[in-house]
């Protein structure tokens, strides 16, 4: 769930690791999000199960939230049977399918109750698109991918956020950017679907579960694991 407190400048998007900015060409987008540490975790796991004995190996993506008060964590998660050998374009279309998948599923989950009395984030309007952005960062290795995203300046942003409410008021099920003209200039406009830039068009998620490349071994699963204090 973005906060207004978390607005931070567009010129300092590249070099922080949480925050909130608002970018001309994606819209909202949560740094958090954005990080790509969920892919970076993931392309580890097939790192090393080539390294492994065995014609296959599995790895997991999953998403999780940690409660209000830190008790739990709850999340969504899918295991796939890769085999081993597979070209790196195919990897890469592999990642982009678990990622995207997952995120749904995992938005969805945010929007049922009780998670919904607590958080509006579920499909919050910067949630999947910054989830692309992250794995565009990861799997290109763009350091600084926000010259390319035109982010504006805080002031800019919390007009933005004044004006047509928080973001997770917006829901965006989709992974298309979802744009806030400026109000001031442009007073009647109206939130609107962008398009990708061509950078976030790369990869083509994997949709060969009948090749014999990648078996499901556990398709869906929901987890709650219990944090322990101190």
């Amino acid at each position: 769930m973005s906060k207004r407190s978390e607005i931070i400048d567009g010129n300092m998007a590249d070099k922080s690791a949480y925050g909130l900015v608002y970018t001309e060409i994606l819209g909202w987008i949560d740094l958090g999000h954005a990080q790509g540490t969920d892919i970076r975790n993931l392309w580890a796991q097939m790192l090393r199960g080539e390294c492994q004995s065995g014609s296959t190996y599995n790895v997991t993506y999953k998403q999780s939230m940690v409660s209000p008060g830190r008790r739990l964590t709850v999340g969504k998660s899918i295991t796939w049977r890769l085999k081993k050998g597979l070209p790196y374009y195919k990897k890469k279309s592999i990642a982009l399918a678990m990622m995207l998948t997952v995120a749904q599923r995992f938005e969805r989950l945010q929007g049922t109750v009780p998670f919904s009395w607590a958080t509006d984030s579920g499909f919050s309007a910067e949630d999947l698109v910054s989830d692309l952005l992250g794995f565009y960062r990861v799997i290109a290795c763009m350091n600084n991918v926000f010259g390319y995203l035109k982010p504006v300046s805080k002031k800019e942003a919390l007009r933005r956020w004044d004006h047509y409410g928080k973001s997770g008021s917006w829901k965006n099920e989709n992974f298309k950017p979802l744009l806030f003209p400026d109000p001031e200039r442009f007073p009647n406009g109206k939130p609107y679907f962008g398009e990708l830039p061509d950078f976030m068009k790369t990869v083509t998620p994997y949709n060969g579960l009948s090749s014999g490349d990648v078996d499901l071994i556990d398709p869906n699963r929901g987890f709650v694991h219990f944090l322990t204090r101190e």
